[in-house]
């Protein structure tokens, strides 16, 4: 992965190479532990005959659930600040209580805050809205200015602002003295003692979690779990049968991530149509409230199109 990203790049520009490598390799620790456990609750489920949710305790049929943007774009798609709130009012008006930018992160900060500005004055009052740069802001003076951006709009939280891949506890302290806007970091922090000391170090507001990131469904309930104790929120990261499954037994949780959503992009179900039912986490997925159901089969709740699968098929490894 790092000698293709190497190809074509200038061999002088060391800097700049370490911290693209630096980011693009953040997610690797215990990587796999996710899928397997996901596919071990999914056994417990099949062997029990009911749903994960049912298993955690879970109570909740329906989740809430916010658009989540792909990010901008040069080409016509989310291509201004102004785009992005014309596409935030469509999302609005589709039933969506809540709404995420995703931004360029590479380009000039003033377009970042002017898009924070713009959606907040496209939907006006009543819906959450949210921004990722995804740790691509150069600078903590760029996260700040558009942190000062998410306060003057009133926004719910600021995700991951800058380039210190959201560890620097200390950073975000400091972040959080100065603007009102709630911080989520987590999503590129591995491990669970790590989260409980950067609560503890009151580096962020929020906890994030991922099924695949996470160690599965088990590594998402216990950070669930230690959010809870701090008295604090856990927002799970991306959309997906398990994490459904996840927040329907969490309290201290808020939205469903139906993401990555663009106004002139195919969503995955009509790119790859995986599941045999009517499973979506297309745009349109969620019902007139905004919300999107928590499968009800046993396990996971997948049932698998394998004509497609078999049909599209490049390779596979069988162990013996």
């Amino acid at each position: 992965m790092a000698a293709r990203y190497l190809i074509g790049k200038n061999a002088l520009h060391r800097e700049v190479i370490w911290n693209d490598l630096k980011r693009a390799l953040r997610k690797h620790d215990r990587f796999g532990m996710g899928p397997i456990d996901c596919a071990l609750w999914d056994i417990a489920g099949k062997v029990y005959g009911a749903p994960i949710s049912e298993l955690l305790g879970g109570w909740r049929k329906t989740l809430p659930a916010y658009a989540s943007t792909y990010h901008g774009d040069e080409n016509g798609g989310l291509d201004s600040p102004e785009a992005f709130g014309e596409f935030a009012l469509q999302c609005k008006e589709m039933g969506y209580p809540a709404y995420k930018i995703h931004g360029w992160g590479n380009g000039p900060v003033d377009r970042e805050v002017a898009a924070v500005l713009a959606t907040r004055k496209a939907v006006g009052d009543g819906m959450d809205l949210m921004i990722d740069p995804g740790c691509e802001y150069e600078n903590w003076s760029d996260a700040l200015k558009v942190g000062k951006a998410c306060d003057e709009a009133n926004y719910f939280w600021y995700e991951d602002p800058y380039k210190d891949g959201g560890h620097s506890a200390y950073a975000h302290k400091k972040l959080r003295q100065i603007i009102k806007t709630p911080i989520l970091l987590g999503e590129h922090v591995r491990g669970l003692e790590l989260r409980v000391d950067q609560l503890i170090a009151e580096g962020t507001d929020y906890v994030r979690a991922d099924v695949d990131y996470d160690g599965g469904i088990t590594g998402v309930m216990k950070l669930a779990h230690v959010a809870e104790g701090f008295g604090v929120d856990c927002e799970i990261h991306a959309p997906g049968h398990a994490p459904r499954h996840c927040m329907s037994a969490i309290r201290n949780t808020n939205y469903y991530e139906l993401g990555l959503v663009n106004p002139k992009v195919a969503g995955p179900k009509a790119q790859c149509p995986i599941f045999a039912d009517d499973y979506s986490d297309d745009l349109d997925a969620v019902d007139a409230n905004g919300c999107v159901p928590v499968p009800d089969g046993p396990g996971l709740g997948i049932n698998i199109n394998w004509d497609w699968l078999k049909k599209n098929e490049t390779g596979k490894v069988v162990y013996e």
